[in-house]
């Protein structure tokens, strides 16, 4: 199975338990396949770097640095082309659809309300990092 999983999603699971942490321990043990983008990796780069979540690393002795490098090891990234025009309501979650789009994903997962309400992209199925485990654990 494979999945691009949403910045809010990758930093729930890397920095605290439930059902984010154990999305990201399939992905470390090969039975789901995660899919970013330039843009994705960009904008978990910059949500980062912002205080509380440097604060988070720190008391984890988890440099940001290692923290970035670990995301694009375990990534497949593509680059995918735009979407021809705007779904989302809000156009910043356009280019989760166009990585899972470009990418052949079965899953996008994430915690934004904008994509969860859309349920669904070309036949790309959009849930929360529970919804997607429950997914996982039946194939």
């Amino acid at each position: 199975m494979r999945a691009v999983i949403d910045t809010n999603v990758l930093l729930s699971g890397l920095l605290w338990h439930g059902a984010p942490h154990a999305l990201i321990e399939h992905v470390r043990a090969g039975t789901l396949a995660m899919v970013s983008s330039p843009a994705l990796l960009a904008e978990l780069a910059e949500v980062v770097s912002r205080a509380k979540f440097g604060k988070i690393l720190a008391r984890s002795n988890t440099p940001r640095e290692r923290f970035l490098a670990e995301m694009r090891q375990l990534a497949e990234v593509i680059l995918p082309p735009p979407l021809p025009q705007p779904v989302c309501r809000d156009p910043d979650d356009d280019h989760v659809l166009a990585c899972a789009l470009a990418a052949q994903a079965d899953l996008i997962v994430s915690g934004d309300a904008d994509l969860l309400n859309l349920r669904e992209y070309q036949s790309i199925r959009i849930v929360t990092a529970a919804e997607a485990l429950r997914l996982i654990e039946r194939a």
